[in-house]
């Protein structure tokens, strides 16, 4: 592009960020016939001559760039092989520099290697650990952790020591405690065995139980005329088996017979019922036996009460809680008739009338002893039966009597015959 007016100088500058350009000329034939056509169509070239120079400026921007990385590529060609040359005078595996150092350091030929330093370093820092462990557990300061630990120890088992001397302080008062008790409890065990073993001998429960039956027979004695004596403690001939003997009509003169009663508390066979009974005759110099229990669970097995056994001996019960000695009296009385008939000075005594009596006396006893049954079976008719039971008692009393009094009329016969023999 070609000025219509030459001027005499160009300037280029910028300014504010804008290229300003003054005066210049170009004469590029390009440049020049693209703004000729421009102008030739009439339009403005000042957008063409912009564009121009923005495409120029790109264009050059990268010829500069491409030119500058090929001269940083032709420098780096040669800064590399530059680089692997002192790499592997550096590096190389057997002439580097590092080698050389690692074989010196670190071989095992080299008395210089870092192992070997390393492991005489260890060494002495082993050694002086040792030594200094040593001085720090062996010295008494605080800086021992031993000596604390022993102190802890110590105050731990002086703690538990004390605790535990208290506590066996505690449990010494305790055992103490306990022994007395154990003591105590022993003494009263002790006790209540003897008084278990005075029961089994019969001077304690037993006693009791003998004292029951004498206070009974005594009173039925007292009104027969009879004399009754406790002998539990008194030595018979032989022995001292029988516990209540009653001396029939004593009261008046020589005894007529001897009725021994056996009172136990306790629960025999048959066969030894049988042999303390006739022990106690022959002990008591007896012509009856007579044993007394508190209850029927007591007698013999298979034993009724009121059965005779040998003509001489009888079953009975007395309980003394239940306030009534009815069969106790029967049983006295039975005996009692028995022991009359069998004397000798009884010649001349209606024995069948006596006999018949007898057996009346005993069928009454055994409708006693049914009615007592059926009390046992059958509480709700307790007042009637205990009626019936009274008066069927009443009529063995009456039979009984009877017999005493056919017994008193034979004596008094006897007693007449004699005083006219004795007259004439």
């Amino acid at each position: 592009m070609e000025a219509a007016t030459t001027l005499p100088f160009s300037r280029v500058r910028t300014f504010n960020g804008e290229l300003l350009v003054d005066g210049l000329r170009v004469d590029d034939e390009a440049a020049v016939r693209l703004v000729f056509e421009r102008e030739a169509r009439g339009e403005s070239p000042d957008r063409l001559v912009r564009q121009m120079i923005e495409v120029g400026a790109r264009v050059l921007d990268r010829e500069e760039t491409g030119a500058e990385a090929e001269v940083v590529k032709a420098e780096f060609e040669r800064l590399k092989s530059d680089f692997g040359d002192r790499l592997n005078r550096v590096f190389g595996a057997d002439e580097g520099h590092v080698a050389r150092l690692l074989e010196k350091h670190f071989g095992d030929e080299s008395s210089t290697a870092v192992q070997h330093r390393m492991r005489a370093v260890m060494t002495e820092l082993a050694t002086q650990m040792r030594e200094d462990l040593r001085k720090q557990f062996t010295t008494d300061t605080e800086s021992n952790p031993i000596v604390a630990i022993q102190k802890a120890s110590l105050q731990v088992v002086r703690d538990s020591a004390n605790q535990q001397a208290a506590s066996l302080q505690v449990m010494n008062q305790r055992l103490e405690a306990m022994r007395l008790e154990v003591a105590g409890l022993k003494a009263e065990k002790e006790k209540l065995v003897e008084v278990a073993a005075e029961a089994e001998r019969g001077t304690a429960k037993g006693r009791t139980y003998e004292e029951a039956v004498f206070d009974a027979l005594d009173a039925v004695a007292g009104a027969q005329g009879d004399d009754c004596d406790a002998v539990g403690d008194t030595k018979g001939v032989g022995g001292k088996k029988g516990d209540v003997v009653v001396a029939i009509e004593a009261c008046a003169g020589p005894p007529r017979g001897r009725i021994v009663f056996e009172a136990k508390n306790s629960r025999k066979s048959k066969k030894e019922a049988l042999a303390d009974l006739g022990a106690a005759m022959d002990h008591r110099d007896a012509d009856y036996g007579v044993f007394v229990v508190p209850s029927e669970d007591k007698l013999p097995a298979k034993t009724p009460e009121l059965r005779e056994f040998n003509g001489n001996k009888l079953f009975v019960v007395f309980d003394p809680d239940e306030g009534s000695r009815t069969a106790l009296e029967l049983a006295y009385k039975l005996a009692r008739a028995r022991v009359l008939m069998a004397r000798s000075e009884a010649s001349g005594v209606d024995a069948a009338a006596i006999a018949v009596e007898a057996e009346r006396a005993l069928g009454a006893v055994e409708d006693v002893r049914r009615v007592k049954s059926q009390l046992t079976q059958a509480k709700s008719s307790i007042d009637e039966a205990q009626s019936i039971v009274e008066a069927l008692a009443g009529s063995v009393r009456g039979h009984l009597g009877q017999i005493e009094s056919l017994l008193r009329e034979a004596d008094a016969e006897a007693v007449e015959a004699a005083a006219e023999v004795v007259a004439d």
